[in-house]
């Protein structure tokens, strides 16, 4: 209808691994009349998603392209490698990017691990994404270092992980569009980070109650508690201090 406004609406990319389900409940618990839409994007692609107007924010794996964008890292992941369940490592608690020195560790395009140097031998072709790589460990091809939230995405009973310490750790962080810090980015911002409604930014906050008048403070400071009568002593019938001796009486002349 010409001239009619367009209802709000609020868009959240998401990178695999990544459970926005908490935050999207509140949002709705929050913000109903404003619908929250989820949209998977792969690692590699967020950052142009966000930059492209694509979605308003977005869950992305650090390190991305920050040009135009803003980020907030949220929490850090730890690293795992991916074996079949019968592989010799299956056997213990840890494994060092050492032990994997003899074996060949796939490579994913879409992988955000940052190494100094990456451990095992490379394959002759780097699998397309995550996914693929997982199907080649379970035919025996070689093995795969990825966060742990990627493993258990990929979970498959013929699969195993176990944590690799000295590995580089992935990152999760909140990102949009700089120049787009809308009052919505704003109120999802706070959203993750725990704020309450009343604290959080964009939003009224709890107006002050109005102090009471002085005279009915100074008036209820000198009520009387129920049942005891103001300023007398009840042994000595006075305002003296309690168990205070009376005097003797004069002689008469």
């Amino acid at each position: 209808m010409t001239g009619s406004k367009v209802p709000p609406s609020f868009r959240l990319a998401y990178v695999p691994g990544v459970t926005p389900t908490k935050w999207v409940r509140i949002w709705n618990e929050r913000r109903r009349e404003v619908p929250l839409t989820l949209i998977a994007v792969s690692a590699t692609e967020a950052s142009d998603v966000l930059r492209d107007r694509g979605a308003d924010a977005g869950f992305v794996r650090l390190p991305i392209d920050r040009t135009d964008l803003s980020a907030i890292p949220l929490y850090t992941e730890s690293t795992v490698v991916v074996i079949p369940k019968d592989h010799v490592m299956a056997a213990v608690d840890e494994v060092s990017a050492e032990d994997l020195a003899e074996d060949i560790v796939l490579h994913p395009l879409d992988d955000t691990l940052v190494w100094e140097r990456r451990p095992g031998r490379p394959a002759i072709e780097r699998p397309a994404t995550t996914a693929d790589a997982i199907e080649l460990v379970a035919a025996g091809v070689g093995l795969l270092v990825v966060p742990q939230s990627l493993a258990r995405l990929h979970h498959r009973k013929d699969l195993t992980y176990r944590p690799v310490p000295d590995a580089p750790e992935s990152r999760i962080a909140l990102s949009w569009p700089e120049d787009e810090t809308t009052d919505l980015v704003e109120d999802f911002i706070g959203i993750v980070r725990g704020r309450t409604v009343n604290s959080s930014r964009g939003r009224t906050p709890t107006p002050a109650q109005p102090k009471r008048k002085r005279t009915e403070t100074a008036d209820a400071r000198r009520k009387p508690a129920a049942g005891k009568s103001a300023g007398r002593n009840p042994r000595s019938g006075s305002g003296g201090p309690k168990g205070g001796k009376r005097g003797k009486p004069g002689r008469r002349s």
